[in-house]
């Protein structure tokens, strides 16, 4: 893989554990693999969950004409990178002005409720995935209309948006999680294959570090609900069940809970680590042969360990349990109904949906299309680490996108932690996983 493709994937987690309820635009390297790195009536219809596919093939606008200012608000690295498809997108419409506006991610929660209690919003705004229930739950955002069609994306990033069976915004990129591992140390283990299964990864561990010579077998985090999800949803349990009923403490939960929390119990996984610690030179190392995280840590790893490291390490899927599930990330686009050129503010979100523009926001920014017809474009079809993420994405899973997910997904790590690193037994843990979320709620 081309380094340059890499070394500045910035991909947003949005989810993380770490700071506020926001991305940031780099994972903190914490607690093993913890993940890293935001208007009237709709021009095009009503505001329903299906509709026609949006044009493709160009990065002209299919809004039709439009004209008068845009304002957009984006975070991070984005909101500095976003000016390049400001302009091609107003090269298309000549007759609109597009500012953007970046936004720090700690500053941003802050800014955009001060803007919407004072009806102040920009027409169009960048949303952390996991900020879709707070802030949706004002009443700020505008459906989408039906011009855009939901097939277009990965049904686990258009979820995100989804509220109260309604699409209030759209995927703008992507991340999800997968396993990293050391190929020359699985194979001093015996091991020449990637685990398929939960099995093949509680074996694989056990052997990096008996017979492989590695300080552990894997590096989880102790209190990292997007590491645990995945092993939720992949033994068939889930957050919440159809009907909007927590299901946190079922047996599906509880079997998650209790083959999570054997790799503590089993010494092949650390119950702490030093402040700042960095899974990176870990890896590189050796002393932490596996670990989960996202497409961002390509080009990390890449640079700690040098030309000389390429053919020690691979990726692989989520290990498969009744299905090989795992988190998906990033972030989505959002239209205010205080928008007064909502025309354009829609013309603008579909722009950013389409593929030959995710292809262009891949080469500017280095982070993962939303929309599936994107990952056709060569830089990514013929990058075989990246066809992987791409693969992984069909099977992929978010939180629910309640109103109080910060606090939810808090009081869930806490109990992590307190099953991982203290004495509180997996069904214990999954009965208070339970009782927290039924006190909290989702609204």
């Amino acid at each position: 893989m081309a380094a340059a493709l890499v070394l500045t994937l910035t991909v947003a987690a949005c989810g993380t554990n770490e700071g506020g309820p926001g991305t940031t635009a780099v994972p903190p390297p914490t607690d093993g693999a913890a993940s890293p790195a935001m208007t009237g009536a709709a021009p095009t219809g009503d505001a329903v969950p299906t509709g026609d596919a949006p044009a493709t093939g160009d990065t002209s606008s299919p809004g039709g004409d439009v004209s008068g200012t845009l304002t957009v608000w984006a975070m991070g690295n984005e909101g500095v990178l976003l000016g390049t498809l400001a302009d091609e997108f107003m090269n298309q419409n000549p007759d609109v002005q597009v500012n953007v506006t970046p936004v720090a991610w700690d500053q941003a929660v802050a800014k955009l409720q001060t803007a919407i209690a004072g009806n102040a919003t920009p027409d169009v705004s960048q949303m952390g995935s996991d900020m879709m229930g707070q802030f949706a739950a004002t009443g700020a955002f505008e459906p989408v209309p039906s011009s855009i069609d939901p097939g277009a994306y990965f049904e686990g990033a258009w979820n995100t948006n989804v509220i109260d069976g309604v699409a209030m915004g759209v995927p703008w990129y992507v991340e999800t999680r997968l396993l990293y591992y050391r190929t020359d140390i699985a194979e001093e283990a015996g091991i020449t294959t990637p685990p398929t299964t939960w099995d093949e990864l509680k074996a694989m561990a056990q052997a990096m570090q008996a017979e492989g010579g590695s300080r552990y077998g894997i590096s989880l985090g102790t209190k990292n609900w997007q590491e645990y999800f995945p092993f939720l949803w992949s033994n068939g349990g889930d957050v919440v069940d159809e009907s909007g009923t927590f299901t946190l403490n079922s047996p599906e939960a509880v079997e998650a809970l209790t083959f999570y929390n054997s790799f503590f119990e089993e010494g092949l996984t650390p119950t702490s680590v030093p402040e700042g610690f960095d899974i990176t030179p870990a890896f590189v190392s050796g002393d932490y042969p596996m670990f989960f995280s996202g497409p961002w840590h390509l080009g990390l790893i890449e640079t700690a360990g040098g030309p000389d490291f390429a053919d020690k390490w691979a990726i692989a899927p989520m290990p498969q349990q009744d299905s090989a599930t795992s988190f998906v990330g990033g972030a989505n686009v959002v239209v205010y109904k205080n928008s007064q050129n909502k025309d354009a503010a829609w013309a603008f979100v579909e722009f950013l949906s389409d593929p030959a523009t995710q292809a262009l926001w891949y080469d500017t920014a280095t982070v993962l299309p939303a929309v599936q017809a994107g990952w056709e474009d060569p830089a990514l079809a013929d990058d075989s680490n990246l066809a992987v993420f791409g693969e992984q994405l069909n099977d992929a899973k978010a939180p629910p996108a309640a109103a109080t997910w910060s606090q939810l997904g808090s009081a869930i790590n806490d109990t992590l932690e307190q099953m991982t690193v203290g004495s509180t037994e997996p069904q214990a843990a999954a009965d208070q996983m339970q009782q927290q979320a039924e006190s909290i709620g989702l609204d």
